[in-house]
């Protein structure tokens, strides 16, 4: 899958933020910060990735929708897409 150079600026952002959050949330375990606020951070990394994920599962979508290829084929890609979205859910 090809991503479009929009969306994988987009995606990058997406994940770089989820990695500066897992490591304050790894900081904050070693740091022995409050509990909640170390669950708050990590469902924060969660739905950056979650996030990231579907932009991904998106642009899959919109580009096997709109190739120039044989229905067969189309139709295999979007069973493999509809796996990995699963995947995510």
């Amino acid at each position: 899958m090809e991503l479009s150079p929009k969306d994988k600026t987009a995606i990058l952002n997406r994940l770089k933020r989820a990695s500066g959050q897992l490591r304050g949330v790894t900081r904050m375990i070693d740091e022995d910060e409050d509990c909640a606020a170390i669950v708050t951070q990590l469902a924060a990394c969660t739905r950056a990735l979650d996030k990231a994920g579907f932009a991904i599962m998106s642009s899959g979508m919109q580009s096997c929708l709109a190739g120039d290829r044989p229905e067969e084929e189309r139709k295999e890609s979007l069973r493999q897409l509809e796996k990995l979205f699963l995947a995510l859910a």
